[in-house]
């Protein structure tokens, strides 16, 4: 008879109640109950315990608290924490109701005077690993990683990650065991932790690494060979020892409350009655959803829901089966606002309320035309107005009322209401793509902060997946279909401006907008601290809206004459070409005819290949010429490619850039889409400056007509290789990182180590051939792409390629494990732990399925690059001002960011903008590879490149 399988260890999951509940206040708008108590860290927080208990597999529960902020470490060290700043107002009186609201969850709240949460932590966690159970501490405290061991993790709710073993020594260069001595000689800013002057983490690893602990570094420090390294050592040993009994973590409290009592129960009515007192009704729909009518009965009728309807943040998915008294319907409840005192009202109920869905209306999509039509507000689900502002009259029909203008508020004075609002610091405001909005009220003089984008919350949980616009978001997360702007304005050669619209129309589809931004945003808001990406969107996306905003209303100045005079030329030359492909075909046809093309090539020259598609007519897109260009040798297909790329660059900048200079300001304003690709990197559109080729010459000619202001230069600061530096960074290739560190020429390394050649006397087409595979690579460059590239025979493509990877193993591991990745989880991430969606990778199509691959390996380095170039553009405006400097930012080019800077200060902001783009990924990830900024400056864009 066979033994019984050894029972599994119970798991303990122990909750660091101060570090849930300071997210949870950072991630939720301002909210209020009816009775004025902010709740907002309150529902956060109840998400996110609800969550927890859900999703883990905790046999044992419970939540720690700090008692208060004196302990007994203060009696070691006066100053312990005495620089830590008082909590917000408005989230004291949330304490007592959080801890209320994990005991009405069955879950015991555990705090002790003296001691600290952490203290009551390793305690807990200490008893409970020593009793055979697994421990899993909820949080990404770094005083907590002296705890980790075979028993005992960390996990951070925000990454959505496990913090084991291997993540201390990634963070503290050591493993837990000697964090205590790390810290002992860092010391701790935020705690006022002393430490020693002069070392911080890295070099305190190396100590301790090198003498073993701390007690034998001090002891030693005399033979330390730096002086001030030394004399720091020496001259501050009993601070680090004082510091050592600071960051040492108790594991002995004389606690109360056994462990045994911390058994997981049931969520029964309790919650139910919770979550209606304070009135959180969509968590108290999925609440009911998951109980049951029977269990919370005495909750519907002992308390009665507020009239003031949905007062909250939703839940982090939309609800189904939600009570009915706990949701207005879309559409309802809208109010049309045409009088001052009506406006006021709802003014004064969004300073209450603390937040506000906010939308206008204008004339034209183009911000720097675009005309204020009217202002849309929601204050809660359901409840929105409209206040229109420039609806114009119209003889005969749309108005009713033939060509008088119908009645509004004047815009001047709506303006002096909306100001103070719009502006308060103290007053959220939420927009869907809010950046435009932000645009045309500066305009009209008016500030919009602080804000939320509901779209660029969709975008960060979901980017790649889906699109963002509202119609899209309201369909997928509120199952509600929205009124199209064609529905009021009309379609076609009839369609109308918004200026146009009747009222009753305009008022439906205005404040709709308002409500589904409303609703969005608390739909999808506690996502980000659900699934860990809050850091992603509160450090990156959000502070990038002013920032980009700010780059859009300067707008960059077009030498119009100098295009001009390109046109011209282009068109000279096409028509040149033009004539050498008739010549070559030994007939005329109609170079711009896809259809004439085809014939030409495939019926009439017989070239190898020919597809026809659905129209009978053959492909002749630029990948079938290109393949031509290869496999046939004929002369024909590269002539129509080079007619293209002129008649491309002709018709798409230097035609059309002049007609977009803006009168007002002499000035091209692009538009950069914050939320339009699969892996974080901006778009511009209307019109696209991203495009322009900068390895053609005539690429290279159209950036001379992008130039500076009198007294002014054009410098420009771009990322050197910064996708090969990652990729050697995230898939651990030590020699290429090793190069990039030492500064060499990365493809001459590469060719020698990969093809076996000296690097002195190398050919240069060698080299050339190692740059293709670099870069190729990192894109899942194939063997026929890397032999078109490089204009060889396909079998000799495969061979560089292989002979790569058989030389750098890293890669091709990097490769399979991304895509690995993605096939499980639908998304792979970038270093600072942005989801890249690759919809379609367990596509049944082959093509599908390749072209998906391509993108999870590929999503990581670029998504990261462009996390990067993000951070360092939000830095950038502070760090000219604090330089005393007066340029500004004009375009961001996925590597590169191109400023206008005074001529006198060309040198000092060259500086500065290295500084900000070398340093960008920094405090949040270190990366071992040097990141490099390369700039130069110039009276145009290309000499400034």
């Amino acid at each position: 008879m066979s033994a019984a399988a050894p029972k599994k260890p119970d798991h303990v999951y122990l909750i660091d109640g101060s570090g849930y509940i300071f997210r949870a206040f950072h991630a939720l708008p301002p909210l209020t109950r009816s009775d004025g108590t902010p709740v907002n860290a309150v529902l956060g927080f109840s998400n996110m315990l609800l969550k927890l208990i859900e999703d883990s597999d905790a046999e044992y529960i419970a939540v720690i608290f700090d008692a208060g902020r004196k302990t007994f470490r203060n009696e070691i060290y006066a100053e312990y924490k005495a620089h830590r700043p008082e909590a917000p107002p408005e989230l004291i009186p949330q304490f007592a109701l959080i801890r209320e609201a994990t005991r009405a969850f069955n879950v015991p709240a555990i705090e002790m005077p003296g001691f600290e949460a952490d203290d009551l932590l390793a305690t807990y966690a200490t008893q409970a690993a020593a009793q055979g159970h697994e421990v899993t501490i909820v949080s990404s405290d770094k005083d907590l990683m002296q705890l980790v061991s075979d028993h005992i993790a960390l996990y951070d709710p925000m990454k959505n990650r496990k913090i084991g073993r291997a993540e201390v020594i990634e963070k503290f260069g050591v493993g837990p065991e000697k964090v205590i001595d790390i810290q002992s000689l860092a010391g701790d800013s935020s705690d006022n932790v002393p430490g020693v002057p002069g070392i911080g983490l890295k070099t305190a690893a190396e100590l301790i690494t090198t003498y073993g602990d701390l007690d034998t570094l001090l002891a030693r420090a005399t033979e330390i060979k730096q002086p001030k390294r030394r004399e720091n050592l020496l001259g501050n040993a009993e601070m680090a020892r004082i510091s050592r009994d600071l960051v040492t973590l108790r594991r002995d409290v004389p606690v109360e409350v056994p462990l045994s009592d911390f058994a997981k129960r049931a969520i029964d009515g309790a919650a139910m009655d919770f979550l209606v007192k304070n009135e959180f009704r969509t968590l108290a729909a999925k609440l009911n959803a998951r109980l049951g009518e029977a269990a919370i009965k005495s909750a519907r009728t002992s308390t009665a829901p507020s009239p003031a309807g949905d007062n909250e943040a939703p839940a982090a998915a939309p609800s189904q089966g939600a009570v009915p008294t706990f949701t207005a319907k879309i559409g309802d409840g809208y109010e049309l606002v045409q009088e001052v005192a009506a406006l006021e009202k709802w003014v004064a109920t969004a300073h209450k309320v603390g937040s506000v869905a906010f939308d206008i209306e204008t004339t034209s999509l183009n911000v720097n035309e675009a005309k204020l039509v009217g202002v849309s507000l929601a204050t809660e689900a359901g409840h929105a107005c409209y206040v229109p502002l420039g609806h114009v009259g119209r003889t005969g029909d749309l108005l009713g009322g033939g060509a008088e203008a119908p009645k509004q508020i004047v815009l001047a004075r709506a303006l002096d209401i909306l100001k103070p609002l719009l502006e308060d610091p103290a007053v959220l405001k939420i927009g869907h793509n809010i950046k435009y909005d932000m645009a045309v009220m500066a305009r009209y003089g008016v500030d919009v902060a602080p804000i939320d984008d509901s779209m660029l919350i969709s975008y960060v949980l979901e980017g790649g997946a889906h699109g963002h616009g509202m119609d899209e978001l309201s369909e997928l997360h509120l199952g509600h279909s929205t009124i199209k702007f064609n529905d009021v304005a009309g379609s076609g050669k009839s369609q109308v401006t918004f200026d146009h619209v009747p009222l009753d129309k305009a008022l439906a589809y205005a404040a709709e907008d308002a409500d589904v931004t409303w609703r969005l945003h608390g739909t999808l808001k506690p996502r980000l601290i659900a699934e860990g990406l809050m850091t992603i969107y509160e450090t990156i996306e959000r502070p990038l809206i002013p920032v980009v905003a700010q780059m859009e209303r300067d707008g960059v100045k077009i030498d119009a004459q100098e295009l001009s005079r390109l046109s011209q030329d282009f068109a000279k030359r096409m028509g040149e070409i033009e004539r050498e492909i008739h010549a070559i075909a030994g007939t005329e046809f109609n170079v711009g005819s896809p259809k004439q093309l085809g014939e030409i090539l495939f019926d009439q020259l017989k070239l190898p290949g020919g597809k026809k598609g659905k129209t009978g007519a053959y492909a002749t897109g630029a990948d079938v010429l290109e393949e031509l260009t290869v496999t046939s040798g004929h002369p024909l297909p590269q002539k129509i490619l080079d007619w293209r790329q002129l008649s491309k660059l002709k018709s798409t900048y230097t035609d059309a850039l002049p007609l977009a200079i803006n009168p007002e300001t002499g000035r091209v304003h692009t538009s950069f889409a914050l939320a339009a690709t699969s892996t974080g990197r901006l778009a511009s559109t209307d019109p696209n400056l991203q495009n322009i080729p900068i390895r053609t010459e005539e690429g290279r000619k159209i950036r001379r007509a992008f130039v500076a202001e009198p007294g002014n230069i054009l410098l420009s600061v771009d990322y050197s290789q910064i996708e090969l530096r990652l990729a050697a960074e995230m898939a651990e290739i030590e020699p290429l990182k090793q190069a990039f560190r030492e500064g060499a020429d990365i493809h001459a390394m590469t060719a020698s180590q990969v093809f076996g050649v000296p690097i002195e006397g190398m050919d240069p087409m060698v080299r050339r051939q190692a740059k293709a595979i670099n870069f190729g690579i990192i894109y899942g460059i194939s063997a026929f792409g890397l032999a078109q590239q490089l204009s060889i025979p396909q079998g000799e493509a495969k061979a560089y390629i292989e002979a790569y990877f058989k030389r750098y193993p890293g890669i091709r591991d990097y490769m399979e494990r991304m895509k690995k990745f993605a096939r499980e989880k639908g998304y792979v991430e970038t270093l600072f732990g942005r989801r890249c969606h690759v919809p379609g990778i367990n596509d049944k199509n082959p093509a599908r399925r390749s072209f998906m691959e391509r993108a999870a390996i590929n999503a990581p380095l670029q998504g990261t690059a462009a996390d990067i170039i993000k951070r360092a553009m939000i830095r950038m405006p502070a760090a000219f001002a604090e330089a005393g400097l007066k340029g500004r930012m004009l375009l961001q080019v996925h590597d590169e960011l191109l400023f206008e800077v005074p001529l006198a200060e060309k040198d000092e902001s060259a500086r500065v903008a290295r500084a900000v783009m070398e340093s960008a990924h920094l405090p949040a990830r270190e990366i071992s590879v040097p990141l490099i900024a390369d700039a130069g400056t110039g009276p145009n864009w290309a000499e400034a490149h």
